[in-house]
């Protein structure tokens, strides 16, 4: 009969203290999303929102608003893809989407910093989230389409609930606007309708040009 292995149960503790070392390594990195500041600012117009924020309230976006995606989803996916979509904006920080920033640029930092940021954590869960941020890029899967709707849909909201914010301070057109959210039709026609019935208004109270 085995005697018992105390080397083993050391390396088991070893392993484990390791792992979490980790995980607490990324989650003090990420801390920093919490730094990077967005162009949107919140709705009562008291400052701009960080990404991290952002990241949060689209997460409960997505809770609440389930019920209005095209297709029968994976809400658990949806919400992870959504609290990890903007963490690669801690290296490449966050572009403005009617910037003009070259995309092909942009999308590379992005890949860069994704590769530093998931490889902070254990390799099964850098394999996952990686996983989810790439699915969320490529638009491809149903939970990839609400997430983005979604995503897409909360600047909309800010920028019509105060008086226009980026889309007047940076002379942003409907023809912009349209072609930045019309994604949003991809996760949910509900949505989509909805967005267009607030750019129609926001066009004829002058926060829009035309």
């Amino acid at each position: 009969m085995a005697g018992p292995n105390p080397g083993g149960r050391r390396r088991n503790i070893a392993t484990s203290i390791n792992r979490l070392d980790q995980q607490i390594q990324f989650i003090l990195e990420i801390d920093k999303l919490k730094s990077v500041l967005r162009r949107t600012t919140l709705i009562n117009e008291a400052r701009r929102e960080n990404s991290a924020e952002h990241s949060w309230h689209i997460a409960l976006m997505a809770v609440l608003l389930i019920e209005h995606a095209n297709q029968a989803i994976d809400l658990p996916r949806v919400v992870k893809m959504l609290l990890i979509h903007d963490i690669v904006e801690i290296d490449a920080g966050d572009t403005f989407a009617y910037s003009g920033v070259s995309k092909i640029d942009q999308s590379a930092k992005e890949r860069i910093a994704a590769e530093r940021l998931f490889s902070l954590l254990p390799d099964d869960q850098a394999v996952e989230l990686r996983a989810l941020w790439e699915e969320f890029e490529a638009m491809q899967t149903p939970e990839a389409n609400f997430a983005n709707a979604v995503d897409r849909l909360m600047p909309v909201l800010h920028n019509y609930h105060n008086g226009g914010g980026t889309w007047r301070e940076s002379i942003v057109t409907l023809e912009k606007v349209i072609t930045r959210v019309s994604p949003i039709g991809e996760g949910s026609a509900a949505l989509w309708e909805f967005t267009q019935t607030i750019l129609a208004d926001a066009v004829n109270r002058g926060l829009i040009t035309r």
